[in-house]
């Protein structure tokens, strides 16, 4: 799928496939977006070493403020998701069995949002 809305200004079509399909056959026409890309995956990943070599990638090739406003990004999706799970998105199942005593220890379903997310 290619998407336009975020290039009309510039009149750029850009593939964001990449965000949620990593390397496609198309590129993605984004400046460094494979870069960007592997730099999300690093932060949200489990690897110190990965992470590392990304945070590299970026310095290279963008420059130590590109470095700093792509953490920033990253850091801004993760406090949007912490928002957006304590606003009352449901848990998947396997969050909901390993919180279980943490839950009930902080006493967690008195919060409206608790409603939200189903009995396991």
């Amino acid at each position: 799928m290619l998407l336009r809305a975020s290039g009309a200004l510039s009149g750029e079509t850009f593939n964001l496939n990449v965000v949620t399909n990593g390397a496609t056959t198309v590129p993605s026409n984004v400046p460094h977006g494979e870069t960007l890309v592997a730099f999300a995956e690093a932060v949200v990943g489990e690897s110190e070493a990965a992470l590392t070599v990304a945070q590299q990638c970026v310095l290279v090739e963008l420059g130590p403020e590109a470095l700093v406003d792509a953490a920033a990004v990253a850091s801004n999706f993760e406090r949007m998701v912490r928002i957006a799970d304590s606003t009352g998105i449901p848990l998947d199942a396997v969050v909901y069995e390993h919180t279980m005593d943490e839950r009930k220890e902080l006493h967690l379903e008195r919060f409206g949002s608790a409603a939200n997310t189903p009995k396991a």
